[in-house]
């Protein structure tokens, strides 16, 4: 049954290191993971604990961002490719954070263009992107993010069928 403690990453007075958090979030993962196919319920477990891992680690040194933010994430969570429109666009999933664009066409914005790769091969392609608004084709779902990670996450086939965005402020 999982508990709580699976998104626990800073214990108090102990500094988290981000390799020692994404362990311990994929470890975490896949306990909560084991037994359970409903793509929801793991996908929200994924979406919490990346949120939680990002709030546990220290601001960078160079950050102008506001104290007490973490790591500045201010959205972590998922696409998946929409069943209803095929080939078409990405619909929201499950995600922590603030109110998100429900639907992101393939190709378009960051999220899109990762999902069928900058070359609109299908294939999708990790995106870290560290200006949003230098990129072509920007959605700006929330004014405040200003860099981005999208991953494509493949099926057993290697079809791209989601990808997790994680918006930086």
């Amino acid at each position: 049954m999982p508990h709580a403690e699976h998104s626990d990453f800073a214990k108090p007075g102990v500094q988290t290191t981000k390799p020692a958090a994404y362990q311990q979030a994929l470890a975490s993962l896949e306990s909560l993971c084991d037994g359970q196919r409903n793509w929801v319920c793991n996908l929200a477990n994924a979406a919490s604990l990346l949120w939680h891992l990002h709030h546990s680690l220290p601001q960078p040194r160079e950050s102008s961002r506001p104290a007490g933010n973490g790591n500045g994430v201010n959205w972590a969570g998922f696409y998946v490719r929409d069943p209803c429109a095929p080939g078409k666009q990405l619909i929201l999933g499950p995600f922590m954070g603030k109110v998100a664009c429900q639907t992101i066409a393939l190709g378009k914005g960051v999220c899109g263009t990762a999902a069928v790769g900058r070359d609109g091969s299908g294939r999708g392609e990790t995106l870290l992107v560290r200006d949003v608004d230098a990129f072509p084709g920007h959605i700006a779902c929330d004014g405040e993010s200003k860099s981005e990670i999208v991953v494509p996450i493949r099926d057993a086939g290697g079809k791209v069928s989601e990808v997790v965005w994680q918006p930086d402020a």
